[in-house]
């Protein structure tokens, strides 16, 4: 492969997906952000977009301007477009309050949120994160408006609604599940169970923020493997690398993009041939002000610095497909 070869063509050769999170602001405004995007990268995600907060300003009215932008520059430059999310805890709009409905209306609501939301981009979404972060870190079932109003069936529901108008893969969706651990465990045995009881459900997605405490490659790979042995697929849907900050080794960008590269090719390996970056560059990134619990995180997570040049761990994720 020759040396002007980007990102994307690396990905290409290899049908392997590689994608980014995208800002609609950023994509219409600045032309470094698109061409960074249509040259490296063939899928996209709407990072915020097409959260219920964003989409609906009022309880009669849905805004697609913004989700709009992003879907359709995805598939003007023949990208894999994921959805994301149908059904969150978070990210609500300020007028949306729980106990203005009864427990049927809020099943309505919710079925026509999925209906309306879903069934417009049918023909351009490949991928919906159907229901994301239903599990809470304990493994215990997370308690959400959704479950209070509708129990824990809300996730079957979901996936039923979704499959009603979109031929899209569909997908739960979590953090903190990258690894075999006591979380995984439950999405496994949840996802298991919504096979169990026929609920069309076509893959899980590991968002694998890698923050401080690295999940072990090894033990990713027996993850992914026991959730393909469900027949299941497995995607990595909002990676980025960052450590604790004031923690940073001696070498940050080196270690980083070595941790690049080991997900990569642990996925080439497993067969799970679809990988997401949380954002474009790192100057755009979430992570930067974010605190968990006082902690704060180096603020340099992704494939591209804040000036769009490509770091080492962008040439560690091309090197590692050029060179599987």
């Amino acid at each position: 492969m020759s040396e002007q070869a980007t990102l994307r063509d690396a990905a290409d050769a290899q049908e392997f997906t590689i994608g980014a999170a995208l800002d609609p602001n950023a994509l219409r405004v600045d032309p470094s952000y698109w061409k960074t995007v249509a040259e490296n990268f063939n899928a996209v995600t709407p990072e915020n977009a097409l959260k219920m907060t964003r989409l609906r300003p009022s309880r009669h009215t849905y805004d697609f301007k913004n989700a709009d932008a992003i879907v359709n520059f995805g598939v003007e430059n023949d990208m894999y477009v994921r959805g994301h999310t149908l059904v969150w805890h978070n990210q609500k709009p300020e007028w949306f309050q729980a106990w203005d409905y009864t427990d049927e209306q809020l099943r309505t609501f919710l079925r026509d949120h999925i209906h309306t939301v879903a069934g417009r981009y049918r023909a351009k979404i490949d991928a919906w994160d159907v229901v994301n972060e239903a599990v809470d870190d304990d493994g215990s079932m997370r308690r959400t408006v959704w479950s209070d109003g509708l129990g824990e069936d809300y996730i079957a529901d979901a996936f039923r609604w979704a499959d009603e108008v979109t031929d899209a893969d569909l997908f739960y969706n979590d953090y903190g599940a990258d690894e075999i651990n006591e979380k995984s465990d439950a999405i496994y045995d949840l996802v298991e169970g919504l096979l169990e009881d026929d609920v069309p459900i076509d893959g899980v997605g590991l968002q694998l923020h890698a923050l401080g405490d690295w999940p072990d490659p090894e033990s990713i790979a027996e993850n992914i493997q026991r959730f393909q042995d469900l027949g299941l697929e497995v995607h990595i849907t909002e990676m980025d690398v960052a450590f604790h900050d004031g923690e940073e080794p001696e070498n940050p960008l080196e270690e980083q993009a070595e941790y690049y590269r080991d997900v990569v090719e642990t996925c080439l390996d497993v067969g799970c041939d679809n990988l997401v970056t949380w954002g474009v560059h790192d100057g755009s990134s979430w992570i930067r002000g974010f605190k968990d619990f006082g902690q704060r995180y180096t603020g340099d997570p992704l494939l591209f610095d804040g000036r769009y040049g490509e770091k080492p761990a962008y040439d560690a994720v091309k090197e590692g497909l050029e060179e599987y």
